[in-house]
């Protein structure tokens, strides 16, 4: 079984900005280039969070279609609904740790 796209965004596309910034480059790693870092971590946060308004949109379309009787398939809304809402749990997890990291960050340096 697999999850095939519902409005051209899969959860692969969701996911695809982070896994760039989780793993940064030998390269980055050994110059010590965290501007560029950073800027690379900003880029694919922006891409994810594009991703999450664009599943929330297409589940919300969906939502109309299937209460103004358009929608051929209910299921198609199920399971937009579905990714939209698993995309925003990850998106509040990951805020939540980075939020938990810096706040460990400041203890530290106080």
């Amino acid at each position: 079984m697999s999850i095939t796209s519902v409005g051209g965004v899969t959860p692969a596309t969701f996911l695809a900005g982070l896994s760039g910034a989780a793993a940064p480059t030998a390269a980055t790693a050994t110059t010590g280039s965290t501007a560029a870092s950073g800027a690379l971590f900003g880029t694919s946060l922006t891409g994810s969070i594009d991703s999450l308004q664009a599943m929330q949109s297409t589940s919300d379309a969906l939502a109309v279609k299937a209460v103004t009787g358009d929608l051929d398939d209910i299921h198609d809304y199920t399971i937009a609904s579905t990714q939209a809402s698993v995309a925003l749990e990850l998106t509040v997890a990951l805020r939540n740790k980075a939020v938990e990291a810096f706040s460990e960050i400041m203890r530290m340096q106080a």
